[in-house]
């Protein structure tokens, strides 16, 4: 009974330190200012995006190739007008829009017309604009939930995902820097 008592009370002991390890290595990343470290892991992290061809909200869709044709870097951002969180940083969007950002739309599990319908009444911030109303791109990409937003390189690679709400910060000190960094 003394060692299962024993191993009982190490346990969190353990739980400490781990998260203490791993606490000091998010902030030894912070310190290096590696722009990386906030993202959210993604199943298709550092692998090439797989192939799809998707129709248009309005007008042309696109498709994996189009993404990486012209050699650089594209935010593919999942979303649906039904999504609360997806309202909420509609507006970072637009400034992202603003900022001429490559940012392409991939409404999840919508109905054209309402997607269409959000579009016009909030603004469209993509440059392209598809529709995956069964979600089965989405699937293939690991989207779980929207917003999901994946940041595509020159190549087709996904370098950097997060899933959730785009706020401005995140802008300014992740996805301005990585699309830099791409770039070149």
């Amino acid at each position: 009974m003394n060692l299962r008592r024993a191993f009982l009370f190490s346990l969190p002991v353990v739980a400490l330190a781990g998260l203490g390890g791993g606490g000091w290595y998010a902030w030894r990343q912070w310190l290096r200012g590696d722009p990386d470290m906030r993202g959210t892991p993604s199943v298709l992290s550092g692998k090439r995006i797989p192939g799809f061809r998707l129709p248009g909200i309005s007008g042309d869709g696109f498709q994996a190739v189009d993404i990486f044709n012209g050699g650089k870097p594209v935010l593919v951002h999942f979303w649906a007008s039904w999504s609360q969180p997806c309202v909420t940083e509609h507006p970072v969007l637009l400034e992202l829009k603003a900022a001429g950002m490559p940012l392409w739309g991939v409404a999840f599990k919508d109905k054209r017309s309402s997607a269409l319908q959000f579009l016009e009444r909030e603004g469209d911030p993509y440059s392209r604009s598809a529709i995956d109303e069964p979600g089965r791109t989405a699937i293939d990409w690991g989207v779980e939930t929207v917003p999901e937003t994946f940041l595509v390189d020159g190549d087709g690679y996904v370098r950097w995902h997060v899933d959730g709400p785009l706020t401005s910060d995140m802008v300014a000190q992740q996805i301005i820097p990585l699309i830099r960094k791409y770039e070149s």
